[in-house]
């Protein structure tokens, strides 16, 4: 059984579905419903057409939840034949269908939380994770989306700006390792930039592309996490950093910042650096600077305090830090780092074992608790 590819037809499925008048919310049921067959049948019996099998299922589990449900009658004028049997159109419906998710009935955080759910493949843990808020609170909010936009007619598509924060958000799981969803981010922002001439989308494309372009040295042989600064920078991917510095050089000339370009600005520098001790921090801060007035975001403060220490040494970077909540993720281990550079080794040591104990993956955690045995061999 392929996995992946169930994972890769499920927007196009879900798009036919919407397309032939089905509700959002139910299309999304029955596509659940179809895979979930999928998984039992084709084991022992995989269709020649996946794509047409998964249509047509899910389309009969659609007929058959709106026949059941009294409440739904009204819809089954739209529903009177199922579609006719053979291969289902070639048509790539995942951008279209981000669009549709962030529809105008919805605010933009409820929009950006059932798209990733829906479309984006992501579980709601990993977007709590992604919105700083419990999983019960994100499950709650994933329901109401799901309850407004129910019986919703999805022809009023919604901004580019819920779409961008979507991507972004996808682009980064799939960059964490959990879901490897980020090269699928980067070719939807792609068609989106040649569909637009948006500075914001540009802006997203140049900062995926200077991540993606240091993918193959942030994990060892072993899969453990390798730092920015012990990365082997030969392995990053030259080809993708010159086109993400092309991109942002371009949108950057047209005077319209938005906090996309200004992480990409930060990107580049990273990129730019033939070495970890090369990088200008200082600029990195002032570009941080920027990024905070744009965003006013804890995430980016607390990498704010990261560049200050570089940049004016590890007790500005502490002192950066004080003005932040300690509860914020990832806290603590930025608090460990700077008091290993302030010369601090026990109290680096016990932080470094702490923000273990709060990783979100097992790849951070291992690193983590080798930080800190190394500096409790070194005592």
């Amino acid at each position: 059984m392929n996995e992946a590819l169930l994972r890769s037809l499920t927007p196009s499925v879900l798009g036919i579905l919407v397309r032939r008048g089905a509700d959002f919310a139910a299309a999304e049921d029955a596509v659940q419903d179809a895979l979930v067959e999928a998984l039992r049948v084709w084991p022992d019996d995989p269709p020649r057409d996946p794509k047409g099998w998964l249509v047509t299922v899910a389309w009969r589990k659609f007929l058959d939840a709106t026949r059941s449900d009294v409440a739904r009658r009204r819809r089954e004028d739209l529903v009177d034949e199922e579609p006719a049997p053979g291969p289902a159109p070639a048509v790539d419906d995942t951008l279209q269908l981000y669009f549709l998710c962030a529809h105008p009935s919805l605010t933009p955080a409820s929009a950006v939380a059932l798209t990733l759910r829906a479309v984006g493949g992501l579980t709601t843990r990993q977007i709590a994770q992604a919105y700083l808020v419990p999983e019960a609170t994100m499950a709650q909010r994933i329901s109401r989306a799901k309850r407004t936009v129910s019986g919703v007619r999805f022809d009023q598509p919604g901004d580019v700006a819920t779409v961008l924060r979507v991507l972004y958000l996808v682009f980064n799981e799939g960059y964490s390792g959990d879901v490897d969803l980020a090269a699928e981010a980067i070719r939807l922002t792609r068609q989106l930039a040649a569909a637009i001439d948006h500075p914001e989308v540009a802006g997203l494309l140049a900062l995926m592309l200077l991540h993606h372009a240091r993918r193959a040295a942030r994990t060892g042989p072993d899969g453990s996490l390798v730092p920015l600064a012990e990365q082997d920078r030969g392995r990053w991917d030259t080809k993708l950093i010159a086109e993400g510095i092309e991109i942002l050089q371009a949108a950057l000339t047209r005077d319209r910042l938005d906090e996309y370009q200004a992480q990409a600005a930060i990107a580049a520098l990273h990129a730019d650096a033939p070495t970890a001790e090369e990088t200008d921090w200082v600029q990195i801060v002032e570009w941080y600077d920027e990024l905070t007035r744009l965003t006013d975001s804890p995430v980016v403060r607390l990498n704010r305090a990261v560049a200050v220490g570089e940049a004016d040494g590890p007790r500005a970077g502490l002192a950066a830090l004080t003005a932040l909540d300690a509860s914020l993720p990832r806290y603590t281990a930025v608090a460990a780092h700077l008091h290993e550079r302030d010369g601090d080794l026990a109290t680096a040591a016990r932080l470094y074992a702490e923000a273990a104990q709060k990783a979100p993956n097992l790849a951070e955690r291992d690193h983590l608790t080798r930080q800190a045995a190394r500096l409790n061999s070194r005592r």
